[in-house]
């Protein structure tokens, strides 16, 4: 569902451009994912899924249930060894232009991950609202939560750690040191996962109704909080990409400099 947004390495005659292709085409993959998704719940929840025991949700959900969690752990592994085993070894050695590059990789794949949580924490998560507050508390399993708890979770805590393992793989301020804001903002979805199993087991056994204030809930607020430290991970990229442009800037006024002086050399010499 997520994968490292790249573009080739910056070069002194190449100008930095953000990768806005393969970000448009990441997030219009992810649309059409997500897209189909919500409409498969649509036409098969209310006819084959409001009994986890009877066969059919077996052959509707829980399979769509197996295949997701299968995919996610193996793209999972497939992107974070990717970016491991194809880590810049000399990030000493790379130019102001081609760490500015990086920097616009990484925003373009936090903005990705922005736009996966949206839908996510707003329309899958009031989708799931909705079923129970019609359905009440039906089985272990619900059409809704294997859509939002197994699909939508775990797809934007892969987005957002594709992000924080390219940036400690490939930007030296984030490879020598881990950044509290961006670990805060991975470390979020994370926590709220046993949670989703504490609120499996409580709406089961002795919490029916859906109310948003209930306790087994309250481990959720783990999401919004770390949601704050987006604001923190935005200083520290942005205070470094002003430091590199004008790095980048005052090598460009230097280099024409050079250029405008030798060319009048050349002037004067042919004057001569």
């Amino acid at each position: 569902m997520t994968t490292t947004v790249e573009t080739p390495r910056a070069t002194p005659d190449k100008p930095i451009r953000a990768p806005w292709k393969a970000f448009f085409g990441m997030l219009a993959f992810s649309a059409v994912v997500f897209t189909v998704y919500r409409i498969y719940q649509h036409e098969t929840a209310f006819t084959f899924g409001l009994d986890y025991f009877n066969p059919e949700f077996a052959t509707y959900w829980m399979s769509v249930l197996y295949a997701e969690l299968a995919i996610e752990v193996l793209l999972g592994a497939a992107i974070v060894g990717y970016l491991w085993t194809t880590r810049d070894r000399h990030l000493d050695k790379i130019t102001p232009a081609e760490e500015l590059r990086r920097y616009l990789v990484l925003m373009s794949q936090l903005l990705l991950f922005g736009a996966i949580a949206y839908v996510v924490t707003s329309i899958y998560t009031e989708s799931d609202a909705a079923w129970h507050q019609v359905t009440v508390r039906d089985t272990d399993f619900t059409p809704t939560h294997i859509g939002l708890f197994y699909f939508g979770v775990p797809v934007f805590i892969l987005s957002v750690l594709t992000a924080f393992v390219y940036a400690r793989t490939r930007i030296p301020a984030f490879a020598s040191k881990v950044s509290l804001p961006f670990a805060l903002l991975v470390a979020g979805p994370v926590m709220i996962m046993p949670n989703l199993g504490f609120n499996e087991w409580g709406h089961t056994f002795f919490y029916a109704e859906e109310l948003f204030a209930a306790p087994i809930h309250w481990g959720f607020v783990l999401l919004g909080w770390a949601t704050f430290a987006a604001g923190g991970l935005l200083v520290q990229i942005l205070s470094r990409i002003v430091q590199l442009t004008q790095v980048i800037g005052s090598a460009s006024a230097q280099q024409t400099d050079i250029q405008v002086e030798a060319a009048a050399k050349a002037e004067l010499n042919a004057a001569a």
